[in-house]
Order: structure tokens, then sequence, then C-alpha cells
């Protein structure tokens, strides 16, 4: 087979859509960041806006999530291991929906963000968005890793940024232990019932890094098994 007919066969592979994916996962989870403007604002028909606008993108994931699933080459010349992908697409996907799951639960309830911890949840949430942000700049760099056959510098590039999207998500960590603390420490002062789903929500914006993170680390072990 010459080259020209082997990359006809990869042009078919599911690389652009998976990135295509991750890049409606990260628009869909960026619009988190002016949501909780409105909530903090207390602007709750500017927020049902924006909660609608990311159950619209989300929606827009699954519909990539599904044609890839459908899709997806089971053939010799598929460039990674189809349970690889598969498993690499359940985690960009499982961020689009924690990010769905978080506006709808805020808006459900009108949730207050305590105003002593307004900045801190911002610099928090932001943090999170960076992780996701960077994780779709990992999965960017897989049309490039194809090129090169998954050698070289190209690799090593990839170790680097998911090497970066590790240190964001330990700044998450960090952020959410202070956020929690300073939480507890007026917690007496709130009404008990919010204060169980302001720590929900705390652990969900946690959870949009984790699951970034996890992303890198599928891709890395995709890597391993070259």
């Amino acid at each position: 087979m010459t080259s020209n007919s082997i990359l006809g066969v990869f042009a078919k592979s599911p690389l652009k859509p998976l990135e295509k994916h991750i890049r409606m996962v990260a628009k869909c989870s960026q619009e988190l960041i002016p949501f909780f403007d409105a909530v903090i604002a207390k602007d709750w028909d500017k927020a049902e806006k924006i909660r609608a606008s990311i159950s619209k993108q989300e929606q827009k994931a699954d519909g990539i999530k599904r044609q890839i699933r459908l899709e997806l080459p089971g053939g010799l010349f598929l460039p990674v291991d189809r349970a690889d992908l598969l498993e690499l697409l359940t985690q960009q996907d499982r961020i689009a929906n924690k990010a769905k799951d978080i506006a709808g639960r805020v808006v459900g309830r009108e949730m207050d963000i305590p105003e002593i911890l307004q900045n801190e949840f911002s610099q928090y949430l932001n943090r999170s968005i960076d992780a996701i942000e960077k994780a779709a700049e990992v999965i960017n760099e897989l049309d490039d890793l194809l090129e090169t056959g998954f050698r070289g510098r190209e690799v090593e590039f990839v170790h680097k940024l998911v090497h970066q999207l590790d240190e964001i998500e330990d700044d998450t960590d960090d952020l959410q232990v202070t956020i929690r603390r300073n939480l507890r420490a007026i917690e007496d002062t709130l009404n008990p019932v919010n204060v169980m789903f302001l720590y929900q929500i705390i652990e969900w914006v946690g959870d949009l890094a984790d699951l970034a993170e996890r992303v890198g680390a599928r891709l890395e072990l995709m890597l391993a098994k070259k």
C-alpha cells in the first residue's frame, strides 16, 4: 500500500472527531465562568439563559460522541487501540456532563455564593477551567502524534503538556482545601441545607479538573502502548 493510500485510511480515523469533541466540551465548560458571574450578581434570568446554553453545548458534544461510537472503525489501520479511544471519549464526555449538572443544580436551587467566598470561588473555578483547556490542548496534538508515528519530540511535547495539566489539577486541589475550610468557618451562619449543596458544588467544580487530568492520563497510557 502506498503512503498516500495509508494516509487516506487514516483520514477516516476518529482523531479529528475526538478533537472536535474536546473543543465542544471546553466551550461548554467555559460558560460556567459567566454563569457564576450572573449567580454572584443574583441575575437569575441571565444565569438561566447561560444554563440553557451550557445544556445545548453538552447536547452537541453528545451528538459528536454518538457519531464517534457509531463510526469508529475496527479495522487494521486504526492508528490507536479502539478501546483506549472509547475510554478517552468517555472521560471527555464526563466533563461536559459535570458542567451541565453544576449549572442545573445551582439554578434549580438559586444557590447563593457567600460574599466572603466569592473571590476564592472564582479563582477555584477559573483554575478548573484552565485544566479543561489544557486537556483540550493535549488532545489537539493527536494529529501531530499520528504524523510522527507517536514517536520523537512530539511525544515529549505531549508529556510536557500532561505534566502542566497535572500541576493545574494540583492547584485546584489546594484551592478546594482552602475554600472548604473557609466555608466550614462560616457554615453555622448559613442555612444548613444550602451549606450541604454548596459543599457539593465545590466538589463538582473540583471534579472538572479531576476529569480533565484523567483525559491527559488516558492519552499518556495510549502513548505508553506505542
